[in-house]
C-alpha cells in the first residue's frame, strides 16, 4: 500500500514528532492513504510556510504491521473514535499503547466539532451524529520507534 506525507521537507526517515499542541492520535509521524488528502495539505503548509510543498511517498505493508505490532483501526466514526481524538488532544500526558493508529481524521470541520466536546460544549452522542455528514478523510499515525521499520521511504514530488 502507498502512504502519503504531504509537507515543505523531504522525509526520508520518519521520526515522530512531538509538540506542544495534542493531535487526533497522540504523538505520531503522521501519514494518509488517501494521494488528494495529501497533496492539499502538503500545498496549504507551502503557502503557510511560504516554503516548496513536498509530497513524500511511501511504501507500507499493513498486513504485515497488523500482525506484528500493536495496530488499532478505527474503521468509522465511533464513540470510541472520538474519546480516543479527544483525549489525545485535550491532555499532553495522555499515552496510549498502539504502535499504529489508522482512522478519520479530524480536519477543519470535524476538528471544530471535537473541539466543542473537548470544551464541554457538545456531548458526545450529538457529536457523533454530527460527523455522519462530514467528509471522510483517513490518516495512518507512526505512535512508536517500533513502528517507523515499517514505513519505507519510495520517493518525493515537489508541488507548485
Amino acid at each position: 500500500m502507498m502512504l502519503y506525507h504531504g509537507g515543505t521537507d523531504i522525509v526520508k526517515e520518519p521520526k515522530i514528532i512531538f509538540g506542544e499542541q495534542g493531535r487526533d492520535f497522540g504523538f505520531a509521524f503522521y501519514t494518509t492513504d488517501i494521494y488528494e488528502q495529501a497533496l492539499k495539505w502538503a500545498k496549504r503548509q507551502g503557502r503557510i510556510r511560504r516554503k516548496q510543498a513536498i509530497l513524500n511517498i511511501y511504501e507500507f505493508d499493513d498486513d504485515k504491521a497488523a500482525k506484528d505490532l500493536n495496530f488499532k483501526k478505527f474503521t468509522d466514526y465511533s464513540l470510541e473514535w472520538l474519546e480516543f481524538v479527544v483525549n489525545n488532544r485535550s491532555n499532553l500526558q495522555f499515552k496510549h499503547s498502539f504502535d499504529i493508529v489508522f482512522g478519520k481524521i479530524a480536519n477543519d470541520d470535524v476538528g471544530e466539532t471535537v473541539q466543542a466536546v473537548v470544551d464541554g460544549l457538545m456531548p458526545f452522542d450529538f457529536a457523533l451524529q454530527k460527523l455522519t455528514f462530514m467528509q471522510v478523510n483517513n490518516q495512518y499515525a507512526f505512535c512508536s520507534e517500533n513502528s517507523l521499520p515499517y514505513i519505507k521511504f519510495s520517493k518525493f514530488k515537489k508541488m507548485e
